[in-house]
Formats: structure tokens, sequence, C-alpha cells
């Protein structure tokens, strides 16, 4: 109750343009703007400072992929998306997770909403989304805690006033796996508009006990109050039940070869069901010329059961045994967040202004536990393999906390003339975290209060309307409670948190409206710096500072009238800040991807893509003995052919030169396989 009374209360009160100012507009023919885009590219965004601002004028990395593209290579996955970008590697995430790492740091939390934090380990569907949004560096002025390296935003499909439209379509793919899912969008009168997307998902892969379905529906309500003012209402459930898998085994501190399909689990026992409510209201508008105001509130409730048998260590040889491991881990949290903006647009004698106002309040109560399974038999032979019986003991992890946050923070962005540009501000944050480990004969509770203030300072020069030098300099911080507050030790509640510090220079041109070329080079330092243990994933040791520095290419959009490209390159050199010969986790030097389309008549289109990773290492390379993944080239390709102007046929080829490679990984011993050729083929309709 205290929370919907928070609630009322802010959007009552405070009614700001945050990055929920993506749902602003200037008429009802559309209710709310999610950002231009022309086919591959886009040329704006509000999340990365909150306003709405061309990509051009944004001193940071940006990479946006638009509906079109997700399309084009039929992505189901953030996986999917991510791999086609430069600088950011997809990790496993034990199988139950979206997990990735940006500039050298690994996160499982910092994933947001429309600006809005969605930090709960789960895997998150693209059906009902416009476009994904990757700010690399760190981004706590715009988004506080965490964003280390960067942060990945979902911007969600909204009503549109202007006409109704529904779109449907029917997926299945040469493992068995299909899918179904439906758009529909309806003015209501002249002041309103009404859309839902839904999705039923049937999942296969080629691994050997591998399935599991998703079910998930999203209806949207928008409305124009009068003048100025519009709101949003948005409701989401998802239900998603599959199979865990942490792929194979390493051998010789490379991944076990030979056994791409087989099942490293125990089928009926490996399994991660999740059932979410994520509820979002927005509104906002305008107080005065140049004065406009909006205030966003999210609300999840999030029920997690992770299960699951895992290689616990390396083969004893190719054909000899592996050690199983298992745990059951379930999960429950609710976040209630508010996010509050005040955006004033002004100008003192030759400087203009956009100078934004925010607050954020965050209350996110969480409860894990952790009970570690007893196998029939702990090794599993390769050549006459026998699934164990499973038994789960008592808990070796029983955790409740609930965390409180407070932020506030400014931003002006300046522009002096035509040519200079710049973009300050400050964030102040308040994180309390208080818990209860129940494990002790006593219940030992745990608390720590951090205070801090984050800035970010970028300068942006334009020698020409549609070119962009900037140089920036950004910090972010994260709580010794780490990603998912699941608990803090003695030692780690005196520890300040660990601390983000980037330095970027770049350029973005606007070669043509529809084609726009980035360059960025950076260099990102982590202080106070814990990973996982390569030899035991479930403890944290310190490892002090860690440096990552890197560059980044890219360039999006059409090169000539019937040929788009999205093409990126990305070198990154990820190590112990003193010690280059310990290497950070899941961080390639080099990586590489293109995707290309070309419209070879109006009604026949053509795909053709590749990616690129070299070698890099599943755990922090402390010695010899960390796992390296070898690197490889995958190649994809799709055709498109419109029957008529309602429908369209699609194929997709993934992998199609039968490429054996190991994507990623969760430590030394869990490896994920890449899957071998494979088709997709997608019917689609417009109505």
């Amino acid at each position: 109750m205290s929370r919907l009374l928070l609630a009322s209360a802010a959007l009552t009160l405070v009614m700001p343009t945050g990055t929920q100012a993506q749902e602003k507009a200037a008429d009802l023919g559309t209710i709310i703007v999610t950002g231009q885009t022309r086919g591959y590219v886009a040329v704006n965004s509000v999340t990365a400072t909150k306003t709405d601002t061309p990509l051009i004028d944004v001193p940071q990395s940006v990479s946006v992929i638009t509906r079109e593209q997700l399309d084009d290579q039929a992505a189901y996955s953030l996986s999917d998306v991510l791999r086609y970008v430069p600088g950011v590697t997809v990790g496993q995430g034990e199988g139950n997770r979206d997990q990735i790492t940006l500039r050298g740091q690994n996160t499982t939390a910092d994933f947001f909403l429309d600006g809005v934090r969605d930090d709960v380990q789960y895997y998150r569907g693209l059906y009902n989304l416009e476009r994904v949004e990757v700010l690399k560096g760190p981004y706590a002025l715009i988004f506080g805690r965490g964003g280390g390296g960067g942060i990945i935003n979902r911007v969600q499909k909204t009503p549109n006033g202007a006409s109704a439209f529904a779109n449907a379509r029917v997926s299945t793919n040469s493992f068995g796996a299909y899918d179904i899912s439906g758009d529909l969008n309806t003015p209501l009168g002249d002041r309103a508009a009404f859309r839902l997307n839904a999705m039923y998902e049937e999942l296969a892969n080629h691994r050997d006990a591998y399935e599991g379905k998703r079910f998930a529906v999203n209806p949207y309500l928008a409305a124009d109050l009068g003048g100025s003012w519009r709101a949003g209402l948005s409701y989401e459930y998802v239900d998603d039940d599959r199979v865990t898998d942490r792929g194979v085994p390493s051998l010789n501190n490379r991944p076990l070869e030979g056994y791409r399909d087989r099942f490293f689990g125990v089928p009926g026992v490996n399994r991660t069901t999740l059932e979410a409510h994520i509820v979002k209201g927005r509104i906002d508008g305008d107080l005065a010329p140049g004065l406009s105001m909006s205030t966003t509130v999210l609300y999840g409730d999030f029920d997690k059961l992770y299960t699951n048998v895992f290689p616990g260590g390396p083969a004893t040889s190719q054909t000899g045994t592996v050690p199983l491991s298992a745990y059951t881990d379930p999960t429950t949290r609710e976040n209630f967040l508010v996010q509050s903006n005040l955006l004033w647009e002004t100008r003192t004698g030759p400087l203009d202004h956009r100078m934004l106002f925010g607050l954020e309040y965050g209350d996110q109560t969480s409860a894990n536990q952790r009970r570690n399974g007893v196998l029939s038999n702990s090794a599993l032979s390769l050549t006459n393999p026998v699934f164990p019986t499973v038994t789960f003991g008592a808990p070796v992890r029983d955790t409740v906390s609930t965390v409180q946050t407070v932020s506030a923070y400014v931003q002006d962005q300046i522009s002096l003339g035509e040519r200079f540009d710049i973009v300050a501000g400050l964030r102040f944050d308040r994180f309390d975290i208080d818990g209860t480990d129940f494990l002790p004969a006593v219940d030992r509770p745990f608390a720590r209060t951090d205070e801090k203030v984050s800035p970010r300072l970028g300068l942006i020069f334009k020698p020409q309307p549609d070119l962009s030098l900037y140089a920036s300099y950004s910090r972010s911080f994260l709580p010794r409670a780490g990603d998912q507050f699941l608990s803090l030790t003695s030692a780690q509640e005196d520890l300040e948190p660990e601390r983000f510090t980037n330095t970027e220079a770049g350029l973005k041109w606007q070669a043509r409206p529809n084609l726009i070329l980035t360059a960025a080079l950076f260099q990102l330092d982590r202080t106070n710096a814990t990973t996982p243990d390569p030899n035991n994933p479930a403890l944290s040791i310190n490892v002090g500072e860690t440096r990552t520095t890197g560059l980044e290419l890219s360039a999006t959009g059409n090169i000539t009238d019937r040929w788009q490209i999205s093409a990126g390159y990305a070198w990154q050199d990820a190590v112990l800040a003193g010690n280059d010969s310990v290497r950070l986790a899941q961080v390639p030097e080099q990586q590489f991807s293109l995707w290309n389309r070309f419209n070879v008549t109006d009604r026949l289109g053509l795909g053709l893509g590749a990616t690129h990773q070299s070698d890099q290492f599943a755990a922090i390379r402390t010695s010899n003995a960390t796992t390296r993944l070898p690197g490889f080239v995958r190649v994809d390709a799709a055709a498109f052919y419109d029957l008529s102007d309602r429908v369209q046929v699609q194929l997709n080829i993934e992998n199609l030169f039968d490429e054996t490679y190991f994507p990623d990984a969760h430590n030394n011993a869990n490896i994920s396989t890449g899957a071998p050729l494979n088709a997709r083929l997608t019917i689609s309709t417009r109505f």
C-alpha cells in the first residue's frame, strides 16, 4: 500500500520528461514517439541524455538496433542482437539469464526498460520492442549505480493514434522451435489509442535435452489528457519455462570437442521458471513555454526458480568422465521505481541551455535461497552416460534484503553557437541495503549505506553540421552488495563501492541522412575491483584495479538506395592494471561484425552477415590453467520476398558454413557450443 501511495504522490506532484520522453508527441498522430529511425539508422535518442537529442550531439558511444534490423536478422533474444554490436560480449548466464560484458565489465543487472531499471536475472524478449540501445561507458549520471561498462536499454512499442493496424507473424526453425506473435494497434476516438503485443514460443535447439516455452502479453493504453499533457499505462505478463544448460566442460584448458550436442545435466531436473508482472505508468506535459515535466512509475513482481546440474570441473580425458555439481536457487523480487524530471530550455546571453533536473526513488525487496544437490553419481561417463538422481539438502544461503535508493541529478546541455556544445552534470545517489542472513545459528543482519556523487562532462566540436568531434569523462559506482543484493559478508560491509572511470574521444559523421559513421577511443579504469574466483565462481576475489583500453568503429545505414549495412569493429585490451599477463574474462581482443541487406527488386531482398570473435578467456586469466575459447567466424544469410502488399516470406540461414565454435562461457568448465547450420522460416502479414 505504501508503494501505491508513493506512486500516486509522484504522478500527482512531479511530472518530468525523462527517458520516457521517448513518449513525447506534438499531436495525437503518434501519441508516443520512440525516436526517429530510417531503416537501420537511428538519428536521435532520449536515453543517452534523458532529453530528445540527435545522436551526433551525444558525447559518448551509442549503438542502436532498430526494429527493421531486428526483424531482418530474425533476432529472438538479446544475445542474437548483441553479437552484432562492437564492444559487447555475450555471456552464458548459467543458462538462465541475460548476461553481458561491456568494455571488460561483466553484468547481469545493467538492463533498462524505457530508461527505468530492469535488473532481475531473466531472459528478456524482443516481441514488444521498437529498438534496442547500447550505451557504452559509465552512465551513473543518467542511470545511477552500476553501468560501469555501459547499459542496455529496451525501447517499448507504444500506441499510435494516427491509424489502426495489425501485424501477425508465424515462424519455425530446423530444430523444431516455433513461435506465434501479434501486434495490434487501434485509436480510441480522437484522444486515446491502445496497442496489444503478444507472443507464444516453443523452444528447441541443437542440444540433446533442451526444450521450453514462453508466453508474454503486453497491453498498452495511451491518452491525450488535454493541452500538452499525455499519459500511458502498460502492463506486461511473462511466463517462461525452459531447460537450463551450461554447455560442455573443458579439457586441457580448451573446450571439450566432439560433444557439441551432448547435454551435461539431468533431464527433468535442469529447469528454470519465471513469472513476471511489470506495470509501467507515465505522465508528461508542458508547464510553460520551454518548461516541461514528466514522471514514470514502474512496479515489477518477479518469481523465479533456477535448478541446475552442470559440469563441476574439466573432463578427465576425451573419453573419460566429467565431474557434476548441482544446486537449486529460488528468488523473488519486488521492484518499485519512480523517475521524475523537469526540463527547462532557456537562453542566457549567447548560450542556449537545456537544463534537466531529476529525482529518482527505488525500493527493491529480494529473497533468495540456495540448496546444493547431492548426486547418486558425481561423475558422468563420456562413453556410457547414465544420468544420476539428485536430491537437494539444507540451504547453504538464505537471505532477504531491501534496497532503497534516493537520487538527485542535474544536467546542462549548453550550445555555444553552431560549433560548440557542452554536456555537464552531477548526480547524487544514496544507496541503503538492509538484510538478514538466516543461516548462522543466530540470524546475522547486514547493512550498509553509500552516498556517492557521479560527474559527467562532454565537449563537442562540430566543424560542420553533420560532423562532431567529442571528448568525455564519466564515472559510476557499484555497491558491495553487487548486482543482485544477495548478501554482504562482514568483510564486505567495510569496503568502499567499486568505481568506474571512463575517458573517451571520438567522432560521429552523418555522411548522409541515412548513413552514420562513428569512431571512439576509450580508457576505462575500475578500482576496488572484484571478480568471480576462477576456482570457485560462487565466491569473489579482490583484484585491485583493472583497465580496459579500446577502439570502436561502426557504420550504419544505406550505401545505396538498395543496400543497407550495419557494421562494427572493436579492439579491446582488458587487463589488471600494471600486470598485462592477467587478462579479464570474456573480452576478445578483436571483434568484427557486418550485416548487409540488398533489395534486388521491389519484392525480393537478400541478407548476408558475418561475426568474428578472436580468442577469449572463459574466466579471469591468472595462470595458464585458465580455459581459452578459440576465435571463430560465423556467416549468416537471409532472403525476403513479398508475396503481396500484405504478406512477406522470410528465410534466415544461421551458421551458413557450419562452423564449429564456442561463443561464450560462464567459467572455466561451463562453455556454450555454437549451433550448427540451421534455418528459420517466417511468414508475416500486415493489415
